[in-house]
């Protein structure tokens, strides 16, 4: 699998959390010492802090989120990928996401910013 369709899948997963409301699987989408910076809530340095930034956000309109990868590329075990998300809530926008391989071979976001429009 090329890795643009790996970032998928991991966008698909915080998807399918997102609209389930389950912002711990959300959050597991993000390495344990994740930045994310985000218009729409403070800056959330730590999976437990994005955990809880995400708590308060799949209470609002969680079930129209989508998230569609639209590039994507890596070497070795760092990547990134840039996305575009909708949803009701918030609107468009796009967010750009620093991924590392983890030791079991998956790969989780490490750095994300998320941008309205």
């Amino acid at each position: 699998m090329d890795f643009k369709n790996n970032c998928q899948k991991l966008m698909d997963r915080y998807v399918s959390c997102y609209c389930t409301g389950d912002a711990a699987g959300c959050a597991a989408a993000y390495s344990l010492e994740a930045e994310l910076y985000s218009p729409f809530g403070p800056p959330a340095i730590g999976r437990a802090a994005i955990e809880a930034l995400h708590d308060d956000w799949v209470k609002e309109d969680a079930e129209a989120k989508e998230i569609k990868v639209v590039s994507a590329g890596c070497s070795g075990d760092l990547g990134w990928c840039i996305a575009g998300f909708n949803e009701g809530t918030t609107g468009s926008g796009s967010s750009v996401n620093i991924l590392a391989r983890q030791s079991d071979g998956s790969w989780l976001i490490t750095h994300c910013s998320l941008n309205e429009g």
